[in-house]
C-alpha cells in the first residue's frame, strides 16, 4: 500500500484515472479516496457496457463520495456506424472492431485527458503478452502526456487481496468467472485454465487484442519508458 501510494503521489498534476471500474481500477480509486489525493476520475461510458458495470458505477460514488465523471461517444459518430455497418458489426472484422473502439472509447478518452499532465491506468503485465513489458511509468505519444501504470508488476492475487482486506466494491461479474470486464457484446466469462483476456474479442487473433487506448498514433503497441 505504500508504495502504491508513493507511486500515485509522484503523478504529476493535473491528473486522472481512466477507470474501466475494473478490479484493478478499483484497488486504484480506493487508494485514491483513502490518501484523498487530487486526482480525478473519469469512465468512458460506450453505451454498451454490461448492467451490472453501470450499478457499480453508482455504488462507487455513494461508497467514496467521489465525483466521477463520466464521458460518452459521440452519439453521430455512433449513429453513422450502425447505420453503414449494423450495431453488431464489430464481429465481422477487426477493422470493423477496432473502429466500434475508436468511436465508442479513444475518442471520448481523448476528450476526458484533454487539459491533462498525466493520467494513471489499471494495467497488468499479468494482462497477457501484449503487456508484458509494460513499464510503471511511461511517455503516451498519442496525448503528449506521461501515462502511469502504478499495478503494473501486481499480480491478479495482489489484487483481489487488496480487494478481499480493504473491503473494496467490485463487479460482481466477476463472481461469474469473468477475468476483464469491457462492453457487454466483446466480455465473456473464461475457464480457469485460460488467459486472463481470453474472454475480450475472442472471437480475433491475440495478437489484436487491444482497444487503441494504449496504442501509438500510427496504431502500434509501443512502451517509451520515462526514467524515474
Amino acid at each position: 500500500m505504500s508504495e502504491l501510494l508513493a507511486t500515485l503521489r509522484a503523478v504529476p498534476g493535473p491528473a486522472v484515472l481512466a477507470s474501466s471500474l475494473s478490479a484493478e481500477d478499483m484497488v486504484l480509486t480506493d487508494a485514491i479516496a483513502r490518501a484523498k489525493l487530487p486526482i480525478g476520475i473519469f469512465v468512458l461510458d460506450t453505451g454498451r457496457l454490461h448492467g451490472d458495470t453501470l450499478m457499480l458505477l453508482d455504488r462507487v460514488r455513494r461508497h467514496y463520495s467521489l465525483d466521477i465523471a463520466v464521458y460518452a461517444p459521440d452519439a453521430q459518430a455512433v449513429a453513422q456506424y450502425v447505420q453503414a455497418h449494423g450495431r453488431n458489426a464489430f464481429y465481422d472484422s477487426a477493422e470493423l472492431r477496432k473502429r466500434c473502439c475508436a468511436i465508442r472509447k479513444v475518442e471520448p478518452l481523448s476528450r476526458a485527458l484533454a487539459g491533462k499532465r498525466a493520467w494513471i491506468t489499471g494495467q497488468r503485465r499479468g494482462h497477457g503478452d501484449l503487456r508484458a513489458d509494460l513499464p510503471e511509468r511511461e511517455h503516451d505519444a498519442a496525448h503528449g502526456m506521461e501515462k502511469f501504470n502504478p499495478l503494473a508488476a501486481w499480480s491478479e492475487a495482489q489484487v483481489w487481496q487488496y480487494i478481499r482486506e480493504n473491503r473494496v466494491p467490485y463487479n460482481r461479474l466477476y463472481d461469474q468467472g469473468y477475468r476483464s470486464i469491457g462492453c457487454a457484446p466483446c466480455s465473456r466469462p473464461v475457464r480457469p485454465d485460460e488467459d486472463v483476456r481470453a474472454g475480450r474479442w475472442w472471437w480475433e487473433s491475440p495478437e489484436q487484442k487491444e482497444c487503441g487506448l494504449h496504442l501509438s498514433p500510427e496504431g502500434k503497441l509501443v512502451r517509451s519508458k520515462v526514467p524515474a
